[in-house]
């Protein structure tokens, strides 16, 4: 669905408003959607085109959420443009640890965890305008102050605009499980990804994945233990307990009621190897 309204000239002029009500704008080709809001595309054409491991979705915003995106954006936002490099610190106004949230849905869980553990900073990242609103809109109303929302691929924002082991932590949950077989290369979690996650992870900084999907659930697995970087925290390996910092949120409950198991994998950043001496 186009962002834009195309309408042909003889329909060019709106229907009349009811009496006492403002005329409804109807944005021209090109115009953004939220000026001061999150940008369509943020990272344009900058970039080569990669395998996507995110699906846009384009569901309707509520005035709400649109209200929230063109208050607070400019304070509570980020559009992953990949053009520079972030200060984390500059960004939240403190040097307090920043964990990476890659997905967050509708954003309750995401606030939930910042009201909870308000001396960790959250950079909450995803590309659906809806969920972006309702989280911005969130942040305000329970004034959460270590939050903000990133706008784009988590990707382009790990390679490009993050600076080596500025990171405490690594969250992905419920990612899509992009089920059929010819798909499974969209999985964000792979053994590139992580390799580009553990460049930007502070030694000892956690990797935290959940899926109700458990074939997905089995890959993880098998790709996080299987990479040099990381180690279970488990003894013995295998899944985590849920541990109590994530929520369960309404779309886990409704899932765990059809009888889909959750797992949780807790993996850690290994320290980071010391080279041998030279010369």
């Amino acid at each position: 669905m186009s962002d834009s309204h195309h309408t042909p000239e003889a329909a060019a002029a709106p229907p009349p408003s009811p009496a006492g009500a403002s005329p409804r704008h109807v944005r021209a080709k090109g115009e953004p959607r939220f000026p001061d809001g999150p940008k369509a595309d943020p990272a344009g054409s900058h970039f080569e085109r990669r395998i996507r491991s995110f699906q846009p979705r384009r569901s309707r915003v509520t005035a709400g959420q649109a209200d929230a995106l063109q208050r607070l954006w400019p304070v509570w936002g980020l559009d992953i443009d990949g053009q520079r490099v972030i200060d984390l610190a500059e960004l939240f106004g403190n040097a307090r640890p920043v964990v990476l949230e890659v997905g967050f849905g509708m954003g309750e869980a995401t606030a939930r965890m910042a009201a909870a553990d308000p001396d960790t900073n959250i950079l909450a990242v995803d590309v659906h305008t809806p969920g972006q609103g309702n989280l911005v809109g969130l942040a305000e109303r329970q004034e959460l102050s270590n939050i903000r929302v990133g706008n784009g691929d988590a990707i382009i924002l790990l390679r490009e605009m993050l600076t080596p082991d500025s990171l405490a932590g690594l969250r992905v949950y419920f990612p899509d499980p992009w089920p059929k077989k010819r798909h499974h290369k969209r999985r964000l979690i792979q053994p590139e990804f992580l390799s580009l996650a553990a460049t930007r992870l502070a030694p000892g900084a956690v990797v935290h994945c959940a899926t109700d999907w458990e074939p997905y659930a089995e890959q993880m697995l098998d790709v996080l233990t299987a990479h040099p970087d990381f180690e279970n925290t488990v003894p013995g390996g295998g899944f985590a307990p849920r541990p109590e910092h994530r929520p369960l949120t309404r779309f886990e409950g409704q899932g765990l009621d059809k009888g889909h198991v959750v797992n949780d994998l807790l993996f850690r950043r290994v320290p980071h190897k010391e080279l041998p001496p030279t010369g």
